[in-house]
């Protein structure tokens, strides 16, 4: 999958063009939840992940979103979504969750994730609260 978004951005899902320098630069030292997260551990996270999805400006990676398949469990994970700084304020967020939530082959799966702050985007998906969700970290 390949999506042009318009003004030098598109949505690609091919594993191998993401650049895992820039993904652990912001994942690693910038967000609030895998700060100090070593490299090494962000590649298996990537590796182990079943579709990642990488948003790109004139071919730089802006953004990015990995899915984990817990089929066992009964639903897929979605994990480690950012766009950067620069990108912010134009949907993009929005079409990175779409794309891989709507468009990608767990369309028709439940899907759990863990938000601080941005309650608002995923709620325009169809996510909501959950009130028997229970986490230990």
């Amino acid at each position: 999958m390949r999506r042009e978004l318009g003004d030098g951005f598109e949505l690609d899902d091919d594993r191998e063009r993401i650049d895992r320098d820039a993904v652990h630069a912001y994942l690693g030292g910038e967000s609030y939840w895998a700060k100090g997260r070593t490299r090494e551990r962000q590649d298996e996270l990537i590796e182990g992940s079943q579709r990642v999805v990488g948003l790109y400006k004139d071919g730089r990676q802006v953004g990015f979103a990995r899915a984990v398949d817990c089929d066992a469990a009964g639903f897929v994970y979605l994990a480690d979504v950012f766009v950067l700084e620069e990108a912010r304020g134009r949907g993009l967020g929005l079409e990175l969750v779409r794309e891989m939530v709507e468009n990608g082959p767990f369309a028709e799966r439940r899907w759990v994730l863990h938000t601080r702050d941005m309650h608002r985007l995923y709620a325009k998906l169809g996510f909501g609260p959950n009130e028997r969700l229970m986490e230990r970290a």
